[in-house]
């Protein structure tokens, strides 16, 4: 399984972003896909995963600023990120899992400048 991921960038605060990230791979069709986060000095963070049947969940901090969604038909999802805020700026990271499996994308950066 290879996870693709994209639209990470530089953004002024308040600003948004959108990450998507594709699957490929042979991937059982009941997964939970979804996007952590490493700032500098931080422990990786979840921001949000939904499973394949379209229920999202997300960390506190993002709520109401982030949307998760998916496409099962193309096994990609997108982070819609609103009103970021500096303390946002962090490597994003794709992630599918399911049974006893955990895949990893290889990150996109996002930088929200003050």
């Amino acid at each position: 399984v290879q996870l693709q991921a994209s639209g990470g960038g530089l953004v002024q605060a308040g600003g948004s972003l959108r990450l998507s990230c594709v699957a490929s791979g042979k991937i059982f069709r009941i997964n939970v896909m979804g996007w952590y986060r490493q700032a500098p000095g931080k422990e990786r963070e979840l921001v949000a995963d939904i499973t394949s049947g379209g229920n999202p969940k997300y960390a506190d901090s993002m709520k109401g600023r982030f949307t998760i969604s998916r496409d099962n038909g193309l096994n990609t999802i997108h982070l819609q990120m609103d009103s970021l805020k500096p303390e946002d700026t962090a490597v994003y990271y794709c992630n599918v899992r399911y049974t006893r499996y955990n895949f990893w994308g290889q990150g996109t950066l996002v930088t929200v400048s003050s």
